[in-house]
């Protein structure tokens, strides 16, 4: 027997857009109850683990046109111009908004609110609370959410399906994890809100439950998947466990070094002129991989690897600034920054693509929205500006509850007989999966095959040959999914059955992102060719959507929407 509950908003995930959105959502009608469905508890989401900012004009020498032509230029002229100008102007309101509810952005002297610098951003404008600022922006949301009983938290709940009805949303299908029973929660809205997909790859800054859930769901049910192909490397990660070290160290003065000790950042033209370590993430990934090709780069246990020197900052601005990175370094890496610098180099961090939104986060399918890492609105376009990402989760996931809020309104509930019904076939489904001991595939090794193909054809550089490779690598791994073998029959947290449903998502979104990645011949942004070393406004200035088709993935271009900023050449 499935279990049914019912609600008028349907919120999937748990981190700073689904709180955001659930928020939006209850405050915008005050009849109205909202389901906040997530497989992990809140506090768990992986917006806690980000470290460096967000950002608004808060300063007098900034304005909301260089926060939005800073974004338009970093996203390399991909980005849709109107969701980035009512996104700046959106930003200043929400981060007050979230120290109003207990958010405690670090202050200057005179008691106006900090700010440091980031990549690509003309002027200090990232909003900070020491390193911690996805902790502290996660306990703010999640306090406040908890003020309203109309949201309604199921956790540990891992949502496997869409319900769609008549060409409409109508709800989603999940596994109680603690129980292993299937539950339908019927909605008249949905908004997917459930992060990235980082572990596609190997290297990345991402947790474990960064599956590519939200995606995989909407690319199911036949919503188009924009810009997958522009992957975001984060320069500085920590080698072997990829854990991220801000960009804050760099907004603070921190250096890149080689073997040489050189500043390779000036010493040599990367493309970021005086903006050094404070160029944008792609430039500076790119050029760390150069210097290492180049053989100065520094050779240790897990690969080659760069410097990121902190020692000329002193301890007293360590601590007050970067307690956490210093906390980092000597945990996972034994290395003090204050006496020595880190050793660091390009790590998966962040997807500029996701789920095919409009500006109000609504998708194809009536009733269903995304907010997000997860969605793809497009503010960020071939490349994203860091500390943006906090700032749009916000933003967002604000404009998308409350729209989802409107589309309820206005729409039935569907029948609960037909709901009920896929429900339980996906729940047959999931039961097949569950102790089925005669296959003879294993998750760790098509895990492993996957991630290790997605950086051989979709890492920092990118050739024909080898994205192609990864296609068809995908392909046939999506195959051998079909012949997994699961050895636990339990159904109390059984986190292989889990497992194997996170891979099946994840073989989608990878396959999706080395199609795109194959079919552009181009550089711009996150998707760097070799093959093709320039970036061609004439023939690739547009989006790419990906279909899920049943002979394979689909591509579709879809315009770039230009307001004010014309394609110029980025340099810095």
């Amino acid at each position: 027997m499935v279990e049914t509950y019912t609600h008028d908003v349907i919120v999937v995930g748990g981190g700073a857009a689904g709180l955001r959105a659930a928020i939006a959502a209850v405050e915008s009608d005050p009849q109205i109850s909202v389901a906040m469905v997530s497989k992990v508890y809140p506090m768990r989401s992986h917006t806690v683990s980000a470290e460096g900012g967000a950002a608004a004009v808060a300063r007098e020498d900034d304005t909301l046109e260089m926060h939005a032509y800073d974004t338009v230029k970093g996203s390399d002229f991909l980005a849709d111009q109107h969701t980035v100008e009512y996104f700046v102007e959106e930003a200043p309101k929400e981060l007050t908004r979230l120290e109003h509810w207990g958010c405690p952005w670090s202050r200057n002297d005179d008691g106006s609110v900090a700010t440091r610098a980031f990549g690509g951003m003309t002027t200090k404008r990232t909003w900070y609370a020491t390193d911690k600022v996805g902790f502290h922006m996660l306990h703010s949301l999640f306090q406040h959410s908890m003020r309203f009983e109309r949201i309604v938290r199921y956790d540990e709940n891992f949502v496997t399906q869409l319900v769609i009805d008549d060409g409409a949303v109508r709800g989603v299908a999940a596994i109680d994890m603690r129980t292993g029973e299937m539950r339908l929660f019927r909605g008249r809205a949905v908004v997917l809100a459930t992060g990235g997909a980082g572990k596609c790859f190997p290297f990345t800054t991402n947790g474990n439950i960064k599956t590519g859930d939200g995606m995989a769901l909407a690319y199911r049910a036949g919503v188009g998947l924009k810009d997958m192909e522009f992957v975001q490397y984060h320069p500085t990660g920590l080698p072997g466990t990829g854990i991220l070290i801000t960009e804050a160290t760099r907004g603070e003065g921190g250096y890149l070094r080689n073997a040489d000790g050189e500043r390779f950042l000036v010493e040599r033209d990367y493309g970021v002129g005086q903006k050094a370590e404070l160029g944008p993430r792609d430039m500076i990934s790119r050029a760390i991989i150069q210097e290492i090709e180049a053989g100065r780069g520094i050779k240790g246990r897990y690969g080659e690897f760069v410097h990121l020197d902190l020692t000329h900052l002193g301890e007293d601005k360590i601590d007050s600034r970067l307690p956490f990175v210093r906390e980092l370094g000597r945990t996972y890496v034994g290395v003090d920054p204050v006496r020595e610098p880190l050793p660091i180099r390009p790590v998966v961090h962040y997807m500029m693509g996701g789920v095919d939104t409009d500006i109000d986060g609504a998708t194809s399918i009536p009733g269903l929205y995304a907010a997000g890492e997860c969605a793809s609105v497009s503010i960020n376009g071939a490349n994203r500006l860091g500390s943006n990402s906090l700032t749009e989760c916000l933003v967002f996931g604000a404009r998308a509850g409350a729209n989802a809020v409107r589309h309820a309104a206005g729409s039935a509930e569907g029948d609960e007989a037909r709901a009920r019904q896929q429900v339980e076939d996906e729940g047959a489904r999931i039961e097949s999966l569950r102790g089925r001991k005669k296959g003879g595939e294993r998750i760790a090794a098509i895990r492993h095959e996957m991630q290790s193909s997605m950086e051989s054809g979709c890492g920092v550089y990118r050739e024909q040959g080898p994205a192609d490779e990864t296609c068809r690598t995908l392909a046939q791994l999506k195959g051998r999914y079909a012949d997994l073998g699961l050895d636990d029959e339990s159904k109390v947290f059984n986190t292989e059955l889990i497992a194997a449903l996170e891979l099946g998502n994840m073989l989608e979104i990878a396959e999706a992102v080395a199609v795109a990645a194959a079919k552009r011949q181009e550089s711009r942004g996150g998707h760097a060719r070799r093959d093709f070393a320039t970036r061609d406004d004439e023939s690739f200035l547009f989006h790419q959507v990906v279909h899920r088709d049943a002979a394979g993935p689909r591509l579709e271009r879809k315009d770039v929407r230009i307001t004010r900023w014309q394609p110029e050449e980025r340099k810095y």
